[in-house]
């Protein structure tokens, strides 16, 4: 099948002196996106000259990144050599810290999940909760290291994970959901000086937009809005094939907008977890959370049915409001919520909402993906630093 029946969705690359670093991301990313690539496809999506793309891929090939498959035949002349992402290439660690619990998650350039770890945490005690990091990321090295050797030294970095808000103005020391007793800690720094790596911290619900950029729903759009259903409530934004952060990497806190002017409460506290669990007696520290909130929306009943109403209606107006500022390419509401209870919100909403990952796990993942997309995404950014 020719590229003008089936185009390839890929970054251009670039002729610019300082584009090197950007067109060896713009190839991995086009393999990403679409699978295998021979040279001549990556070249025609790229639009990079034939030599230049073979010397891309000939030093990705020898730096461990691409892998050549089997020969196929691709138009007329001899078969062409496909070229995939070479798993075990690269590696990175993704930590989630959260309220009652710490997650760490290895993953591959591919973006499949290697390795989970976890160890409870105090969101009360962030000295202690230091040291419970240090031994957690301690021990998913040695387990890394004792099943694949080698894999050290093929880590590009750690990405962390938390709830916010970050920026002045935020959580308060009461907000325990919010994990605000940390905010005074330097996350980046202690655990960069600790385990040698390149670690950057974003929030919660950009973790699990940068999960469905890669391995969900997301996964090759341009444009995209991840509605987060956690604790809280957030939004990752995706702008051309970038996460946005804002100033204080804040940006998505959408469970902060107010129900109205003259209202006190917060768009969260009817629609996120931590109020559905206080509605219907549901622990939020009971690692069994998602069975519980199965077990009461088999019950059914009047009062889910209005908690589902309100909650849907909120969450739809929200998602229109973003679809008009933003025009996404597609709207998804994912979270650590049941598959169940998203999939109710999304049909109940009156907007047009995909469901992604429903999965505990969604934000280690997303913090385990951003160091893969802060060393292998195409950042255009970067073409201005000459």
């Amino acid at each position: 099948m020719t590229d003008t029946q089936n185009p390839i969705r890929a970054v251009l690359g670039s002729g610019l002196g300082a584009a090197a670093a950007h067109n060896r991301r713009a190839v991995i990313d086009a393999i990403r996106v679409n699978g295998p690539l021979s040279r001549a496809s990556l070249a025609r999506a790229t639009r990079l000259a034939k030599q230049t793309l073979s010397n891309i891929v000939e030093e990705l090939e020898a730096g461990g990144l691409l892998v050549p498959g089997q020969p196929v035949p691709e138009g007329r002349g001899k078969p062409a050599t496909p070229y995939d992402l070479a798993p075990m290439g690269a590696l990175s660690i993704g930590l989630q810290i959260d309220r009652s619990v710490a997650r760490t998650v290895v993953m591959n350039l591919k973006g499949a999940v290697v390795l989970r770890c976890d160890a409870p945490l105090s969101s009360r005690d962030p000295v202690a909760g230091l040291g419970a990091l240090e031994a957690l990321l301690e021990r998913t090295t040695e387990a890394l290291a004792a099943t694949t050797p080698g894999a050290r030294e093929r880590i590009v970095g750690l990405g962390i994970a938390m709830p916010g808000p970050f920026g002045p103005g935020g959580a308060t020391p009461r907000d325990d959901y919010t994990m605000a007793h940390w905010r005074d800690v330097d996350l980046t720094a202690h655990l960069g000086a600790v385990t040698g790596l390149d670690v950057a911290l974003q929030n919660d619900a950009a973790a699990a937009a940068i999960a469905e950029k890669l391995t969900g729903r997301a996964h090759g759009l341009r444009d995209a809005v991840c509605l987060y259903l956690g604790y809280g409530l957030g939004a990752g934004l995706i702008l051309q094939g970038e996460l946005y952060g804002g100033r204080h990497g804040d940006a998505g806190e959408i469970g902060m907008i107010p129900l109205s002017p003259s209202d006190d409460g917060l768009l969260e506290h009817e629609v996120a977890l931590a109020g559905f669990c206080e509605r219907f007696g549901v622990p939020l520290d009971d690692g069994r959370m998602c069975d519980e909130i199965e077990k009461v929306l088999a019950a059914g009943g009047p009062d889910l049915d209005r908690w589902i109403a309100t909650a849907a209606g909120r969450l739809g107006w929200v998602a229109r409001m973003l679809g008009l500022v933003l025009a996404p390419q597609a709207i998804i509401l994912c979270g650590t919520a049941p598959r169940s209870l998203l999939e109710r919100l999304a049909a109940e909403a009156n907007a047009p909402l995909l469901v992604g990952h429903a999965d505990p796990w969604v934000v280690a993942m997303g913090a385990a993906a951003e160091p893969i997309a802060r060393n292998f995404d195409p950042k255009y950014a970067a073409l201005l630093k000459s």
